[in-house]
C-alpha cells in the first residue's frame, strides 16, 4: 500500500467528484464545507496536481482528476463490497456468481450456457442485463464475474479481459400463423415476397445472413430491423414479418409466441461468447465454464409446420452436457 498520500483524503475527493460539488459532498459526509475543501486541497498537495476546477455552481475534474477518480472508483467500490462479502462468508457457505447478459443473448440461451455450473451446491446466482459497454466496465471494476455476449468485444487497451466461445446455435426461420403458408411456399425464395425482420448490423447473425441471401439468390423484403433480439421475436410473432432465430430458443418460440418453424438456414450460426476480467486467481465457477468447452448444438428433431396443421411439433433439444 502506498504511503505517499492519505486514503482518507482520497475518499473525500471521491465523494466530492461523485456529488459534483463540495457543499453536496459535505452534506453527505456530515462535515463542514471548509473541512472537506481542506482535505481535498491536502490531497492535491500530496499528489502535486490540481484535481478539481470550478464549473458553474459546482466542480469538475481536471485531467489529473480523471485519472485519480478512475483509481478511486476501483478502490472504494471494491471497499463498499467488503462488509457484505465478509458477512456472507462468515454466516453461510455461499458460492456467489454475478453474471451480466448482453441484450442480444436470448434468455433460454443464458440458461443453457450456464448449465455446467448450475448444479453447484450453495450457489447464489445474480444475473443482470445491460448494454455490452456497461458489462465490460463492470467486469473491469469486478462488479461482475462473467458476461455473456453475442459477439466478442473488440480489444481495449485499458481493460484486461479474456473472451472465449461458450456455445454456438444453428439458426432457422420462423413465421406467425398469418404468414406461414406464404413463407413455406418455395422457401427460401419466398423471403423476397413476405415481410422479413432482421437483426441490425453489426450483430453476428446479420453478418452471416447477408451473404446467405446472396448465395440463395434472394433479395429479402425487409420490413424491420431490430437491435434487441427479444423485440425482433415479439414483433415477428405479432405478425409484422418472418424472422430468424437461434434454434436453441425454438421450444420457447413455439410455446410462448405460437410461431412456426419455416426452414433452416444452412451455414448461419449464432455464437455466444463469455467474457471475464483477467485475475491472478480466477473465480472457480468461471474457471469451470472455461474448461467445459463449447455447448453442443444437438440435432434438430422437428420438421417444418404443415399448412393447416394445429399439431405442435417437438422442439430441438441440445445436449445438456458440454463437450469435454
Amino acid at each position: 500500500m502506498s504511503l505517499d498520500f492519505s486514503y482518507r483524503h482520497l475518499y473525500y475527493f471521491w465523494v466530492v467528484a461523485r456529488e459534483g460539488g463540495i457543499s453536496r459532498a459535505a452534506a453527505r459526509l456530515g462535515m463542514a464545507v471548509q473541512t472537506v475543501s481542506a482535505q481535498v486541497r491536502e490531497l492535491e498537495r500530496e499528489l502535486g496536481h490540481a484535481l478539481l476546477r470550478p464549473a458553474g455552481r459546482g466542480v469538475a475534474l481536471t485531467e489529473a482528476g480523471e485519472a485519480a477518480m478512475h483509481q478511486a472508483d476501483l478502490i472504494f467500490q471494491l471497499g463498499e463490497q467488503l462488509p457484505e462479502r465478509v458477512r456472507g462468508a462468515a454466516t453461510q457457505p455461499v458460492r456467489r456468481l454475478q453474471v451480466g447478459v448482453g441484450g442480444g443473448v436470448p434468455k433460454l440461451v443464458t440458461w443453457r450456457l450456464l448449465q455446467p455450473v448450475l448444479d453447484e451446491p450453495d450457489l447464489r446466482l445474480k444475473v443482470v442485463e445491460q448494454p455490452v459497454e456497461d458489462l465490460l466496465a463492470d467486469l473491469a471494476l469486478h462488479r461482475l464475474d462473467l458476461a455473456l455476449v453475442d459477439r466478442a468485444p473488440a480489444p481495449h487497451p485499458g481493460l484486461r479481459l479474456r473472451t472465449w466461445l461458450l456455445g454456438v446455435s444453428p439458426v432457422a426461420w420462423y413465421a406467425p400463423p398469418a404468414l406461414r403458408e406464404a413463407a413455406q411456399a418455395d422457401f427460401p425464395r419466398s423471403l423476397a415476397q413476405v415481410p422479413v425482420l432482421l437483426p441490425l448490423p453489426p450483430a453476428t447473425m446479420r453478418q452471416q445472413l447477408d451473404p446467405w441471401f446472396e448465395r440463395e439468390g434472394v433479395r429479402p423484403r425487409i420490413a424491420g430491423e431490430f437491435e434487441d433480439s427479444a423485440l425482433l421475436k415479439t414483433f415477428g410473432a405479432r405478425g409484422l414479418g418472418v424472422f430468424p432465430a437461434a434454434e436453441w430458443v425454438e421450444e420457447d418460440l413455439l410455446a410462448r409466441y405460437g410461431v412456426c418453424r419455416i426452414g433452416g438456414c444452412a451455414g448461419v450460426d449464432e455464437p455466444f461468447h463469455a467474457v471475464c476480467a483477467e485475475r491472478s486467481v480466477p473465480h472457480p465457477l468461471v474457471a469451470r465454464l472455461m474448461a467445459s468447452g463449447p455447448v453442443e448444438a444437438g440435432p434438430v428433431l422437428s420438421e417444418p409446420c404443415r399448412a393447416g396443421s394445429a399439431r405442435r411439433r417437438a422442439s430441438p433439444r441440445a445436449s445438456a452436457r458440454p463437450r469435454r
